[in-house]
């Protein structure tokens, strides 16, 4: 069976640089989907063309990293 996160896939670093606090809600449900919750948070997540997609939806709130 397999696991639900491919290690053979890229994973990028996001961390959260702006607060939500003002923007549209859609931006702050995206920011929760991928699981920043406060200021200068870092999470890894698989490089994919869905995340992608809400990386560029928020690229003004987050600095992304390729690892």
């Amino acid at each position: 069976m397999a696991s639900a996160v491919d290690s053979t896939k890229g994973k990028l670093r996001v961390t959260q640089v702006r607060s939500f606090i003002g923007k549209k809600y859609d931006q702050e449900q995206t920011l929760r989907a991928l699981g920043l919750r406060h200021m200068h948070q870092t999470v890894e997540v698989v490089d994919n063309p869905s995340v992608r997609g809400m990386i560029f939806k928020i690229k003004h709130l987050v600095e992304v990293e390729e690892l």
